[in-house]
């Protein structure tokens, strides 16, 4: 399959260069010196189990991207509708579009650009990070995606890149409720995210330290009757499970942190924003969360 890699930083490069060595035609969007080390000496994926560097296209041209089968959407959220806009001109029309981005608003968006008929999601489980320009670092237990589609009438299609994951040793699961779990997901970063940047911690803190533990429990039991309340058939207690979850990441330094210390920009809009403003169009509720949403506004604007 010609697959492109929109965003080679942490889990584009890991996945794009799993994808490349199982034999699929790879080409990666990267820029910078990232973009330089890369074409010099190629991509390098250091896992728990092995270190692989693979070779590919890597370019910063949209037009390279004209005749790939599968692009992966993995540019921050705060880039989707400009990398969108970028490859709407080049992409052909059978060409489909993966989001393996954080939060539930990135379908719509990139739907408005391509058509729902043509969008599918993953919910990506990953502890990776960016070690240097060119190089990627995956901690934890190994990686897994759940894939799915906004149109039931792509179910057909969704297995057939379900195979193709797993045939390059991606752990890879077809859901055909791909916003429910979605919304799973973003209960773990919004319960663990914002409060990592803020205080620059560890997932670990959170645990160690009742005040923080008690703030993130409210967080995510605020998210969880958020989700319910615009049709999600979520579990009450289900925070359980993403307390459970989050304990077997104690030392994982999330995504959000990872961008501040990196001075990028926060993907604050997708991961709290987004559950703030939909809490209020629901009438429910979400004051801690709201308050730690201004507080790392404000952080990173001064």
């Amino acid at each position: 399959m010609k697959i492109g890699i929109a965003g080679t930083g942490a889990v584009g490069g890991y996945f794009g260069a799993l994808l490349k060595r199982a034999g699929n035609e790879v080409i990666f969007l990267a820029r910078g010196k990232n973009l330089e080390r890369m074409k010099e000496k190629g991509l390098t994926v250091e896992s728990e189990v092995e270190t692989l560097t693979v070779e590919g296209i890597f370019t910063d041209n949209y037009e390279k991207f004209t005749d790939i089968d599968l692009l992966l959407f993995c540019v921050k959220s705060t880039d989707t509708v400009k990398v969108a806009e970028q490859f709407s001109p080049f992409l052909k029309p059978t060409c489909f579009i993966m989001t393996l981005q954080n939060g539930v608003d990135n379908e719509e968006i990139l739907s408005q650009f391509f058509g729902q008929e043509r969008v599918l999601s993953a919910a990506t489980y990953i502890q990776a990070m960016v070690s240097d320009t060119g190089m990627v670092k995956q901690i934890g237990v190994p990686p897994r995606l759940v894939i799915g589609a906004l149109d039931s009438h792509l179910s057909e299609k969704v297995n057939d890149i379900t195979a193709v994951f797993n045939a390059a040793n991606i752990i890879t699961y077809p859901s055909s409720n791909i916003l429910n779990i979605k919304w799973k997901k973003l209960f773990w970063n919004v319960t663990f995210n914002p409060l990592t940047a803020l205080m620059e911690v560890k997932v670990g803190a959170i645990y160690d330290d009742e005040g923080l533990y008690q703030t993130a429990l409210s967080i995510c039991k605020e998210a969880i009757a958020v989700a319910n309340a615009v049709g999600m058939d979520i579990e009450e207690d289900f925070y359980e499970t993403i307390f459970a979850q989050g304990n077997l990441a104690r030392e994982h330094h999330p995504s959000m942190l990872q961008d501040k210390w990196n001075g990028k920009a926060l993907e604050i809009e997708s991961i709290c924003g987004f559950i703030v403003k939909k809490g209020r169009e629901v009438k429910v509720d979400t004051p801690v969360l709201e308050t730690i949403y201004h507080l790392l506004t404000y952080q990173t604007k001064n």
